[in-house]
């Protein structure tokens, strides 16, 4: 099944999803639609907290953020000052972010499994005036912005001589008259910071636009009742975020790690109807017992995202949720949603593009691609990007003159129209749903002397995702193992997706291009080839 149409232009070879439709102006700000909606539908419940039993209302969700804002704005902040979120789900971090929409303070959500020196790295680039985080993470947030020190407030796990979100949301005499702050830059106006990695190296502050939050809901409504185990760093996070914010859903928030038996309690309790799962997730969910048609007979719509399903994985799902809509989706966070594919007809395919969303493919000279030919995938969204915050070499790089994005993932079109992702050229990772860099693992194993060269690459298992794995070139006469570069690796980058879980494999050359260029693709293949030959 496919709810959307695409066409595609045979002249310059560019296929385009159904037309935009455009409820809002450019001037109207996120954050003056959330308000307005909050306060004319104050009983909607707009998240329930399964850990804390706390259930807000829009009333209650609205109340706290204009205090909040009310507060930060006397404190002198505002665009483009920038607000810093490092918390797992809980109940008072939607206030927080809705108090800087209602600004127009941007906020840049960072996870909190980073470690130190990824935390450090993001902070650096954005530096933020106030910090929200979780009181577990405190002095990891200390350690990370010495640098300039910013104001660290905690949301959870109160810290003392911390200040707590709860001293921001005593009544003021003033909060029946706020109104949200205008847009100082119209939808170009960047309202959130996201993380992403790009091509290389560590993770970019990606600007999101107020104009690219007003995205359109399909298939929702007031009445559903919806999950994601993603927090606001993640942009499925973000999106749910906005579902309970912007159109009424209720969101079931928690911060425990996802595990099947506590995810069937969760569908039971709440009667969620829409979730948004990894395929990890998926995978251990339909090998659990008490994962049985009544116990999910609330189910109505299953996104997952974030990697590869097999088509077992996703028809025993199907069996288990009958009545519900099976989708998956491609995107990147620098453009949101690109594609969406419905139902179980092509599971191989990414599907179609969304509405006002443009497509080609090109090849290495610049040309666009036809039919079932490969090549890099573009994307136009027609909506505006500030690009990386504070690095526009790397934005240049990723969106060229015309506004196509460059995704650096390679791909073709089918006679279908159906838009299939092949490969990532792209060298972000994901092992049990956190990000890693595989250039920051070779770089702490080209510290060992007796290395000399490495590529870490990853072996996909569906219950955990990209395990890292390093093909290692001994120097001459070195007698340096597998378990003493894992060892290294372990005590150097604490942090479980940054492991070695795969293992070390030694070859006498790495595999390359005619530049010289170590070739992934080919180093994974020589490193599972190895592997399967030890055993």
């Amino acid at each position: 099944m496919q709810g959307f149409t695409t066409t595609y232009d045979a002249k310059d070879r560019i296929w385009s999803g159904d037309k935009r439709v455009t409820t809002y102006t450019d001037e109207t700000s996120i954050g003056s639609v959330i308000f307005k909606g909050m306060r004319n539908w104050p009983k909607n419940v707009c998240q329930i907290n399964d850990v804390d039993g706390v259930e807000m209302t829009f009333e209650q969700a609205i109340t706290w953020a204009i205090r909040i804002a009310q507060i930060l704005k006397k404190k002198g902040l505002k665009y483009p000052d920038i607000i810093g979120i490092v918390a797992r789900n809980s109940t008072y971090v939607a206030p927080v972010a809705l108090a800087c929409l209602l600004n127009g303070t941007p906020f840049h959500a960072a996870s909190p499994v980073s470690d130190e020196a990824t935390l450090t790295h993001i902070f650096s680039i954005t530096k933020p005036t106030i910090i929200f985080c979780d009181g577990q993470d405190y002095e990891k947030l200390c350690a990370a912005t010495k640098g300039w020190k910013p104001t660290i407030f905690t949301v959870t796990d109160s810290v003392e001589g911390v200040p707590h979100v709860d001293t921001l949301l005593e009544p003021t005499a003033t909060e029946m008259f706020y109104q949200p702050e205008p847009l100082q830059e119209g939808g170009e106006q960047t309202v959130a910071i996201l993380c992403s990695s790009g091509n290389t190296g560590l993770p970019k502050a990606v600007c999101i636009s107020n104009r690219a939050l007003f995205a359109d809901y399909y298939m929702v409504n007031s009445e559903l009742v919806v999950f994601s185990a993603s927090g606001l760093d993640w942009y499925s996070g973000l999106s749910l975020f906005l579902l309970s914010t912007v159109m009424g859903c209720t969101r079931i928030l928690t911060n425990k790690p996802f595990s099947p038996d506590y995810f069937v309690k969760l569908v039971q309790k709440y009667r969620i109807s829409t979730v948004m799962l990894l395929p990890c997730h998926m995978s251990t969910l339909i090998a659990f017992p008490g994962a049985t048609q009544e116990a999910l007979a609330s189910i109505r719509s299953m996104t997952h995202l974030g990697g590869f399903t097999s088509i077992t994985t996703l028809k025993k799902m199907q069996e288990l949720c009958p009545n519900a809509i099976l989708c998956s989706g491609y995107g990147m966070t620098e453009v949101g949603g690109i594609s969406i594919n419905i139902g179980l007809g092509n599971v191989n395919s990414a599907g179609k593009p969304f509405p006002g969303v443009k497509i080609r493919i090109v090849d290495d000279n610049g040309s666009n691609l036809g039919y079932n030919e490969q090549g890099e995938i573009y994307v136009h969204t027609g909506l505006p990007w500030k690009g990386y915050f504070g690095n526009p070499v790397e934005t240049q790089r990723t969106q060229d003159l015309e506004g196509w994005v460059h995704t650096g993932d390679l791909g073709y079109f089918d006679d279908q129209n159906q838009l299939h992702v092949v490969d990532r050229k792209k060298e972000i990772l994901k092992y049990m749903g956190n990000h890693y860099w595989p250039s920051e693992i070779e770089g702490v194993i080209s510290e060992l002397p007796q290395v000399e060269e490495v590529c870490v690459i990853s072996v996909y298992d569906e219950q955990q995702g990209d395990a890292a794995g390093a093909l290692v070139v001994k120097r001459n006469g070195s007698s340096i193992t597998a378990k003493e570069i894992a060892d290294h690796v372990a005590k150097r980058l604490p942090s479980i997706q940054k492991q070695l879980h795969a293992g070390v494999q030694f070859t006498d050359k790495l595999p390359a291009n005619p530049n010289g260029k170590t070739v992934r693709k080919l180093a994974r293949e020589e490193f599972v080839a190895r592997k399967g030959s030890s055993k």
